[in-house]
């Protein structure tokens, strides 16, 4: 394989290639950065770790080299979207390290984080803005993004953006930008729903894959428990006994799920930590860096944040849910078995969630082979645990916010204006265009999950 040399890219680029230690492209770079060059729209079919981020932003900052200009006040003149905060920020990043011998712009518009330093960044222009479709949704209804002179409009991860439900913020962005601009579509699935917006976006796209569509990294271990739901804690434990499992990402279908396996994990002496989006950005960075530095042994996670880590030698990969969206079984496993290293998916199915396991081979089109961990019908281990019955009370005795809830539903009145969450309530506040900001990527955001 050619070196970055023969790809025709700029000297600064090549001597930060070096710094960085890449001598050759990857198969998606060697693909897709000579189209690009050519000023082409572009479908790339990838999975994540393969360096499809290098495969976009190298032509992007190449052009910005031969064709210096200011950046436009209040936008940028590359625009990146990312389903994932954390994603995000690994983009950017990407970016800065790329175009270290360049005087660059870049910046981060993602949820989560107050807005002022955001506003401030688009106000000055920018050479290249990476977002979560939630926020700029925001940034634009309020005035503050004008995004008419982008030159380069980039979706990565799209697959995961449809599953989250981006695709009325995907539009809404689309419709500010300018008719002439160079997109790129990178996906490490192609479903027919992108198929259908690429045609909708795209004008005469060239596509490149290095992968056949929604097949699973050759190198991991794929592996199904069955196991009766209320006991998937347990084996869980089990299964982190085995000192093999020294760096594992456990995805679970909702955040109540991740904190509740979390502080299971925890009681019985297995340090983790969780991520999901009701964790503030200092929380999920603070979690993500003890894991990569080996403080903790298990990441929980919900889909929302399989996109957006980037962690080499994980060891292991846990679905502790079966994903609803066969697809996500792809992203999820690829956390492991990065940079040529071998990884081990195990899965954990309940009776319920047969279905979803079908679903799961007939996409990656391998059986995947199974164990049956379920306890012997009729020991205690096989029934569910039985809760005890919370006592009745009565009416006065029961606190204040329960009442006001019997109140609302037998009609009693309240003052008008006011919340009715008992003796503190306080008149409510009307909404703003930040009010709403607040709960930024929600659904159609990176907070959702």
């Amino acid at each position: 394989m050619q070196d970055f040399s023969g790809l025709g890219l700029a000297a600064p680029l090549l001597h930060a290639l070096n710094k960085l230690g890449y001598a050759k492209p990857t198969p998606i770079q060697a693909q897709a950065i000579p189209h690009l060059l050519a000023g082409r729209d572009l479908v790339g079919i990838a999975q994540t770790g393969t360096g499809k981020t290098a495969a976009f932003a190298l032509p992007i900052l190449n052009h910005l080299l031969a064709n210096p200009q200011q950046p436009p006040r209040g936008g940028a003149r590359v625009l990146v979207l990312s389903p994932t905060r954390e994603l995000a920020s690994q983009i950017a990043e990407s970016f800065k390290s790329l175009g270290s011998e360049m005087q660059l712009s870049v910046a981060v518009v993602f949820g989560g984080v107050p807005h002022g330093a955001q506003i401030r960044a688009l106000a000055k222009g920018l050479d290249v803005l990476v977002a979560t479709p939630g926020r700029l949704v925001d940034h634009l209804d309020s005035r503050v993004a004008h995004l008419g002179k982008t030159e380069f409009f980039v979706l990565d991860e799209v697959d995961q953006m449809l599953d989250l439900g981006f695709a009325k913020s995907i539009r809404r962005i689309v419709g500010t930008l300018p008719k002439q601009r160079q997109n790129l579509f990178f996906s490490a699935t192609m479903p027919a729903e992108i198929a259908k917006l690429a045609g909708e976006l795209l004008h005469d796209p060239i596509q490149v894959s290095v992968t056949p569509v929604a097949k699973t990294a050759d190198r991991v271990n794929h592996q199904v428990l069955f196991v009766e739901t209320h006991r998937k804690r347990d084996v869980l434990v089990d299964l982190l006994a085995d000192a093999a499992m020294a760096r594992t990402i456990v995805f679970t279908r909702t955040k109540r799920g991740a904190d509740k396996v979390t502080q299971h994990l925890d009681a019985s002496g297995i340090a983790a930590v969780a991520i999901h989006g009701n964790k503030s950005q200092s929380q999920r960075e603070r979690s993500l860096e003890a894991f990569k530095a080996g403080r903790v042994r298990a990441l929980v996670a919900t889909d929302i944040a399989a996109r957006g880590i980037d962690i080499d030698n994980v060891t292991h990969v846990v679905n502790f849910d079966l994903p609803e969206v066969a697809e996500a079984y792809v992203h999820r496993i690829g956390r492991t078995a990065r940079a040529g290293a071998e990884g081990v998916a195990i899965s954990l199915c309940d009776g319920a969630e047969r279905d979803l396991l079908r679903n799961i081979e007939r996409l990656t089109r391998i059986n995947l082979p199974t164990q049956d961990r379920r306890a012997a019908p009729g020991s205690p281990e096989s029934k569910p645990p039985v809760r005890a019955a919370t006592p009745a009370r009565h009416y006065q005795d029961r606190p204040q916010q329960d009442r006001h809830q019997q109140e609302r539903r037998s009609g009693a009145a309240r003052p008008h204006g006011f919340s009715g969450r008992g003796a503190g309530a306080r008149p409510t506040a009307p909404t703003s265009p930040y009010n709403a900001a607040r709960r930024s990527d929600r659904p159609r955001g990176d907070a959702a999950v």
